[in-house]
């Protein structure tokens, strides 16, 4: 019998596995409390479970950790993990520490499929999507690192999920939603909706359907302020313009004063960084509960693209700010170890073109 690999089976789907094996539903609500409560992944650690119990499950099935190939931490505490998956696919998955504040960043995607051309993860092809238990991998590689295991203590290092990493996760959605599901249950790693930002770039099809189901903070990666240049920055405004786009963020569940949308825009000097866009982006969002992100351009190695100034970008916000918009300036974090935004890019592209050269 192969070894069923149990992670990201919901509470129900892990009762038939028990019933499969001959054993007590209950056991299910014991095995799930030792995985996502306490972070096991050895059976004989579940004390509760009978020394019989514990070898079956031994013998039938496994709890999945990628396996980490590196870790690098850079100067102000952001940590980046290159982990590899069963087939030999890399991704990156980042824990950014700010204060009482430890965000993990993660990917749904190896690779990605819409080449934004100021992002160094555009620039690796799709590979293939990440399944639910490889995106429930990633943080729980990140809390096994920061020993902040169990899930009930108080003054968790780890308090917020960013959809943010490698891959557009609407085009994942249904692993996305399974993983998210489990990380949001009581049961599970009770990590709250209001903890938990989904970021797009504009699958507007899936905008309103995410928030039916998962009711999460949206952010949207922006970038421009008009169809011509956001066709150049970020391709997929071809299929999904602006104003449908816009259309989509109105109709989000739960939106309120309280529950904004946030809109990301990256700095480029002398592209989208005038203060015309700063007054255009305000039409835009006229209406619509907002905070407008503004990211410095993290530049990466092969890039035309460059920073706007620092006096330029304090320019952008104020016009942005005194409209009463929260307008905050995205500090820079793990640019040294290549972990900030837009920085992200595994090596498995590399690595697939090396065994291709090897065959020949």
């Amino acid at each position: 019998m192969q070894r069923k690999n149990i992670i990201d089976l919901s509470i129900i789907e892990l009762e038939k596995f028990c019933l499969e094996l001959g054993l007590k539903t209950f056991k299910a609500k014991q095995i799930w409390n030792w995985i996502y409560c306490f972070g096991k992944t050895n059976f004989q650690e579940m004390t509760n479970l009978d020394k019989k119990t514990r070898e079956l499950l031994n013998e039938c099935s496994f709890i999945f950790r990628p396996k980490i190939n590196s870790v690098h931490e850079s100067n102000d505490g952001t940590i980046k993990w290159l982990l590899e998956m069963d087939d030999k696919s890399l991704i990156e998955t980042v824990f950014i520490p700010q204060g009482k504040r430890g965000t993990i960043c993660i990917s749904s995607q190896v690779g990605c499929t819409l080449n934004c051309t100021f992002c160094n993860t555009g620039t690796q092809k799709l590979v293939r999507n990440l399944t639910a238990y490889e995106i429930l991998g990633q943080i729980f590689t990140v809390i096994d690192h920061l020993n902040d295991w169990p899930m009930s203590k108080t003054n968790r290092k780890v308090t917020n999920l960013v959809m943010m990493g490698m891959g557009e996760p609407l085009l994942n959605y249904e692993n996305v939603k399974k993983a998210l599901k489990i990380v949001m249950s009581s049961n599970g790693l009770c990590i709250s909706k209001r903890r938990i930002t989904m970021s797009t770039s504009g699958i507007v099809p899936m905008i309103e359907q995410c928030g039916k189901d998962l009711d999460v903070n949206l952010a949207i990666s922006l970038h421009a302020v008009d169809d011509k240049l956001r066709d150049e920055l970020v391709p997929i405004n071809k299929k999904y313009n602006i104003s449908t786009l816009l259309q989509a963020c109105k109709k989000y569940p739960s939106l309120s004063n309280s529950r904004r949308i946030t809109w990301e825009y990256v700095m480029l000097k002398d592209i989208n960084d005038r203060k015309e866009d700063a007054i255009n982006l305000l039409s835009l969002i006229k209406g619509i509960p907002s905070k407008i992100n503004l990211i410095p351009f993290n530049p990466w190695p092969g890039t035309f693209y460059e920073t706007s100034t620092t006096e330029q970008i304090k320019l952008f916000s104020n016009i942005i700010m005194k409209a009463g918009y929260p307008t905050p300036i995205r500090t820079t974090r793990g640019d040294d170890i290549l972990a900030a935004c837009g920085q992200l890019k595994s090596k498995t592209e590399k690595r697939k073109k090396f065994l291709l050269s090897s065959i020949h």
